[in-house]
């Protein structure tokens, strides 16, 4: 009977190991039977240039997989605001497939990825996103595929600028003691306490009626987020600080990546950086064109001297220089040469 039983036992065991070998094995790829729809998170407004490009890229997808792969665009935070977009991602929680938020803040999982946010870092769209799509970044990128992200494009969020409703900033001085929302981001939080503001942060979802009710007396991000999600309704004064350059990452899940054929990451790559390319250039012509439409609906904007900001958020970069290492001699010798 022990005999028996032990055969017994070194069969179930057996057919653990060979259940255990089967779910290890790789995901079938998408098939006309079996389709993918992606799940794609963001936290700003419909109209915003990132959900536009977002839905172009869908579009793009679903045309040259013939509906094999597909995906639909969750706008305005539906899925959960930045912070826990990239949580859902990091956790598989299958809440969401792929995101697109600040590079930065992303930095809670991966410090160097906060490298393209230090403040004043660059003045012109053009260097910033050869920035973002340089080997630098990509670098720093994979580090964030064992948290299966993987990011396959780089979008514009613009220059972030600070909105207020006490008085227009003209210097740093009339920075202390705002309280101001910013995103989940510590290199943001870092660069408005350098500039004297207390930064509490918040979910851009709850952003609005947060700032309708005053419970925070300010709040910054790049001209078209502003103006796309209504901002100036609760805002009285936009000041043009361009303090922090906002690269976003389209990111899928490294899981989801895994599942496809070669021809179909193929096919999701190039659509991913094919509406980044729009991306860009929608957000570079609205953040030409919205100022004057955010005068129309009555903000005070004013241009301040930007030298004296500059100047105290340089502690930004030597306080965090420990986290980039050699990052920083490389972004600077980058940028001699652009």
């Amino acid at each position: 009977m022990k005999k028996v039983s032990l055969i017994l036992l070194m069969c179930v065991l057996g057919s653990m190991i060979i259940l255990g070998g089967c779910g290890s094995k790789k995901a079938q790829a998408p098939t006309k039977e079996d389709p993918l729809v992606l799940k794609i998170g963001v936290s700003t407004a419909e109209g915003d240039p990132r959900n536009v490009a977002a839905r172009e890229f869908a579009d793009e997808i679903k045309e040259k997989t013939d509906g094999v792969i597909s995906a639909v665009v969750y706008p305005s935070g539906q899925l959960g605001g930045d912070a826990e977009l990239i949580d859902s991602i990091a956790l598989d929680s299958g809440k969401v497939d792929v995101i697109i938020t600040d590079a930065s803040n992303y930095a809670t999982y991966e410090p160097k990825m906060g490298i393209s946010a230090l403040p004043f870092l660059f003045s012109d769209f053009d260097t910033a996103w050869a920035f973002m799509d340089s080997d630098i970044e990509a670098g720093i990128e994979e580090n964030l595929v064992k948290d299966n992200m993987r990011v396959l494009a780089h979008y514009c969020n613009g220059f972030r600028c600070v909105t207020n409703s006490k008085q227009a900033i003209n210097s740093p001085e009339d920075m202390k003691g705002l309280l101001i929302r910013t995103p989940e981001n510590p290199i943001i939080m870092a660069t408005m306490s350098a500039l004297g503001a207390n930064p509490q942060p918040l979910s851009f979802s709850e952003l609005y009626p947060a700032l309708r009710q005053g419970t925070y007396d300010a709040q910054e991000n790049p001209v078209p987020v502003i103006y796309n999600n209504k901002l100036y309704e609760v805002q009285t004064y936009l000041s043009v600080t361009n303090h922090i350059y906002s690269g976003m990452c389209f990111t899928i899940k490294e899981s989801i990546w895994e599942r496809l054929s070669d021809e179909q990451k193929k096919i999701v790559k190039e659509a991913a950086l094919n509406s980044a390319e729009s991306d860009r250039a929608e957000n570079r012509k609205q953040t030409d064109d919205l100022i004057s439409s955010l005068e129309e609906e009555g903000m005070q904007i004013n241009y301040p001297d930007l030298e004296p900001f500059a100047k105290v958020t340089e502690k930004v970069i030597t306080d965090n220089a420990s986290t980039y290492g050699d990052l920083i001699d490389k972004l600077y010798n980058w940028k001699e040469s652009h």
